[in-house]
């Protein structure tokens, strides 16, 4: 595959304070690409190096093949930025900005309108040409953002945080439109806190903790990394057995319990689950729920950014 923003060894310090720590990634064409990572991780100042907000202390990123230092004004026309806080002109309508956005992009006139008409009924914003953005909702600026990024035809959008605060309809419109805009092939570097959403719509996912890379790989290979946290969860028919029998089965590693459900933690849960009913039949009980569940991405970004997990990269 196409590498369309590739990082070597990218660094950026203020002062003393080194943010960015030799970072190195590869995004491929088409693909959704997840960076996360917690506050304070270096995801922010990643994505200004990338976008021409700021110049790298060390090292280099490439955007199609163009240094984002050396060539930045080239690297920038391919890209098309939206931030968390939509900043849509307020004093101008729906319609305009659409019209002012793509005009400074150089799009041409009659391409403009088509592309506009088209976004505007994609995000449901037809109705509202005319109404000055001032009078939007959040959800409604933040899709009013990306019909104007996406107006400019960019071959790579930065997407930071793009359903954070939103209402349901909102969030899940901009979910459903930015994976069939990749199925067109647009390639998507998404910076998210929702682990969830993650999960669901990245390709890969790189995880950055204190300026650096602890992981890179797609979302279920990352999860597979951490198998000890793999459990079994059962709900019981009445009596439920002992703690202490529960957590005597070989191969539980620990047990969790919230209402009434217990989780049994394992590297084997298929052995778990066998021994855990050869149990219950023996003390005659009943199990009225069984599921052996797998991690979450949520569960692995703990995992790697609690201080001493080595770097899983692919």
């Amino acid at each position: 595959m196409e590498a369309v923003i590739e990082a070597k060894k990218l660094t950026r310090k203020f002062d003393h304070l080194v943010a960015v720590d030799q970072v190195e990634f590869k995004v491929y064409q088409g693909g959704i690409f997840g960076f996360l990572g917690p506050n304070g991780a270096g995801k922010t100042t990643t994505v200004r190096m990338l976008t021409g907000m700021i110049d790298p202390t060390d090292g280099t990123a490439a955007i199609q093949g163009h240094d984002i230092h050396k060539e930045s004004l080239l690297s920038r026309t391919h890209i098309a930025v939206v931030p968390e806080e939509a900043n849509v002109y307020l004093d101008l309508t729906v319609w305009q900005n659409l019209m002012l956005m793509a005009e400074l992009h150089g799009v041409e006139r009659h391409q403009r309108f088509q592309k506009a008409e088209r976004l505007l009924d994609t995000f449901g914003l037809s109705g509202k040409k005319k109404q000055k953005a001032r009078m939007l909702s959040k959800g409604l600026r933040q899709r009013l953002m990306l019909c104007a990024a996406l107006v400019t035809d960019p071959e790579i959008l930065f997407l930071d945080e793009p359903t954070s605060g939103l209402d349901v309809q909102s969030a899940r419109l901009i979910r459903r439109t930015v994976n069939d805009l990749k199925q067109n092939g647009l390639t998507v570097f998404l910076t998210t806190h929702n682990m969830t959403e993650a999960g669901e719509m990245c390709s890969r996912v790189a995880i950055i903790d204190k300026g650096r890379i602890v992981a890179i790989d797609s979302p279920e290979k990352l999860r597979s990394t951490i198998n000890a946290r793999q459990y079994v969860e059962v709900c019981f028919a009445g009596t439920a057995p002992e703690h202490n029998e529960l957590e005597s089965l070989p191969d539980v590693s620990q047990i969790d319990v919230d209402n009434h459900r217990f989780r049994l933690y394992t590297e084997s849960p298929g052995k778990v689950v066998s021994r855990l009913v050869r149990l219950v039949d023996k003390k005659k009980m009943e199990i009225m729920d069984l599921s052996i569940c797998k991690p979450s991405l949520e569960d692995v970004f703990l995992h790697l950014t609690s201080g001493n997990k080595k770097k899983v990269l692919r």
